[in-house]
């Protein structure tokens, strides 16, 4: 008789390890991420300040493509309230990782090494990269690659970003690079001369120029993409703990994304159609 007990707990075991395998190894668990969110009835989204994607306006709203699209989706959701948590660009993901906030929408790029860390939602943007230069580009600059012409040549670049990567991998020394917090900061810096350009996303130099915000410096035109810089598309970001989340996220972005409501809600932005991630999945962009 024990032994058949025996038998029938060591069954119910192995019976119960199998089934929580298989709970891990299905896709798309649902966990208690989004439910943890509607008990507190407060959603913390975590941002930097780079406009147009993610800043603060005038009136002290939190505003800009990534949080307007973000309001629309913790709407759908039914989450009451949205607390917003500034940090600087290079500290999302740890903050993310620390539980400061719950969620990132600020116009992070989706790539392999950040996928490592987090989970994407499917695209929101694709976004282009460019260059902002002294006004009359006394230096002639026109691609990232022109920084390595000479050793007098600096970059400044915002921390943590894609363009601090691409830099780095074209070879331009790390001497060389001025990292800054926000583009804000950038500007100074190439206003200056403790930068000879910026490196920096494309609708954020429009951003500016529309707005009158250049200052002493200008979009270097043309500009010539670096070989090692493919398309990038910016995307939500989530605790790898927080597939539900994300998946609950994913199901109100989908339909909507690219929409003629969207495109009417990020106009004002400096998106259109040309910037819609179109049929790119956040899976295509995180492959190695």
């Amino acid at each position: 008789m024990a032994r058949t007990q025996r038998t029938a707990v060591l069954l119910a075991v192995g019976a119960a390890v199998t089934a929580w395998l298989a709970w891990l190894a299905i896709p798309g668990f649902t966990d208690d991420s989004l439910t943890r969110i509607e008990r507190r009835g407060v959603i913390r989204i975590g941002y930097a300040v780079e406009a147009p994607f993610a800043y603060r306006s005038d009136s002290g709203e939190i505003t800009g493509e990534a949080p307007e699209l973000a309001r629309y989706v913790v709407s759908r959701l039914g989450i009451p309230r949205t607390e917003w948590i500034q940090a600087d660009f290079g500290e999302l993901i740890d903050g993310l990782a620390a539980n400061r906030f719950d969620v990132v929408a600020a116009g992070m790029f989706v790539t392999p090494a950040r996928a490592k860390r987090v989970l994407f939602s499917e695209p929101t943007c694709r976004v282009l990269p460019a260059l902002l230069v002294r006004r009359g580009n006394p230096r002639g600059l026109h691609a990232y690659e022109d920084f390595l012409r000479g050793p007098e040549l600096r970059v400044a670049a915002l921390s943590g970003a894609v363009e601090e990567r691409v830099l780095r991998e074209i070879g331009v020394p790390e001497t060389r690079i001025l990292l800054v917090p926000d583009a804000k900061t950038g500007l100074a810096a190439v206003e200056t001369g403790a930068s000879d350009g910026l490196a920096l996303s494309a609708p954020t130099i429009h951003w500016m120029a529309a707005r009158d915000r250049l200052g002493q410096t200008e979009i270097a035109t043309p500009f010539h993409a670096s070989p090692k810089q493919r398309d990038t598309y910016a995307a939500v970001a989530f605790r790898n703990d927080d597939p539900a989340l994300r998946d609950a996220w994913n199901a109100v972005l989908a339909p909507y994304v690219g929409s003629p409501a969207h495109l009417a809600l990020v106009a004002r932005f400096g998106f259109g159609r040309g910037e819609m991630p179109g049929n790119v999945r956040t899976e295509s962009l995180v492959a190695p």
